[in-house]
């Protein structure tokens, strides 16, 4: 098995934590797959790269490695939805976002899950808590960017089309309000780019379990389109011209995060 995640420790209060842009799977159950799960379609394409210059700025970057399809790393482990009321993707997805089913065959069993927690879920985050309160041991405080794109229409997720850049702080309660207006500004002054803030993506499980504004730890979940910096359609081809323009905002808002005091 390969390693569950790589890490590039800084020292600036900052992580930046991408858990779905990875691509291993165990070739025996990659055998189970569908022939269109396994091209792995709901992979967070070329996220690693976007923020590849993260740790020339004294900042963390934490990747996790394996897909998404084995386990996501971003939901609740006790199956709790993120969004109430809506369809929503799984610990261990059954359905890509396009609807298709992922197995050949039943899917996992409960006890595969909880192999899968054991084996990829818990150790992933076992580091990214020990990164977190590495960082908050030396400055005091630490924000956590959890780093993320989706293709700009998936019916089954959400309707219409999503604005380019999604910025989300579980409405206000993972992170100081100071911090995400400072956010929330370099995004809105991105004028080739939409933005929202606290929309369709609100946060995922990453940005609600470690956000913790009182305790110092400043949560921010940022969802970008992917048509804004690659063509979402197979091979997934990353487009150096949109990346260009988008990963120029990317090093604005991590140097805004990184200039971020709290106050009081």
């Amino acid at each position: 098995m390969n390693a569950l995640h790589e890490i590039v420790r800084g020292d600036a209060p900052l992580i930046v934590d991408v858990p779905h842009a990875g691509t291993f799977v165990p070739p025996a159950l990659r055998e189970r797959f569908t022939p269109v799960a396994q091209t792995l379609p709901d992979t967070d394409w070329h996220v690693e790269r976007l923020y590849g210059f993260v740790p020339a700025t004294g900042a963390t970057l934490v990747c996790a490695t394996h897909s998404r399809y084995v386990i996501d790393l971003n939901r609740d482990p006790a199956g709790t939805a993120l969004y109430p009321g809506i369809d929503n993707t799984e610990l261990c997805p059954v359905r890509t976002f396009a609807n298709a089913p992922i197995y050949r065959d039943a899917g996992p069993s409960p006890d595969e899950i909880e192999a899968r927690t054991r084996t990829y879920f818990a150790p992933y985050h076992q580091a990214l808590a020990a990164e977190i309160h590495r960082v908050h041991a030396r400055h005091g405080h630490v924000i956590l960017l959890d780093a993320h794109s989706v293709p700009g229409v998936v019916p089954r997720l959400f309707s219409g089309r999503l604005p380019d850049l999604n910025l989300g702080t579980v409405d206000g309660a993972s992170c100081a309000g100071a911090l995400a207006a400072t956010a929330q500004d370099v995004l809105v002054a991105a004028e080739a780019f939409t933005s929202i803030t606290n929309g369709r993506f609100k946060g995922g499980w990453i940005t609600r379990r470690y956000g913790d504004p009182r305790g110092g730890v400043q949560a921010l979940q940022l969802e970008i389109v992917q048509a804004a910096y690659m063509d979402e359609a197979a091979p997934f081809r990353w487009d150096a011209r949109r990346a260009a323009a988008l990963g120029a905002v990317l090093e604005r808002l991590v140097g805004a995060l990184l200039a971020w005091e709290p106050t009081g």
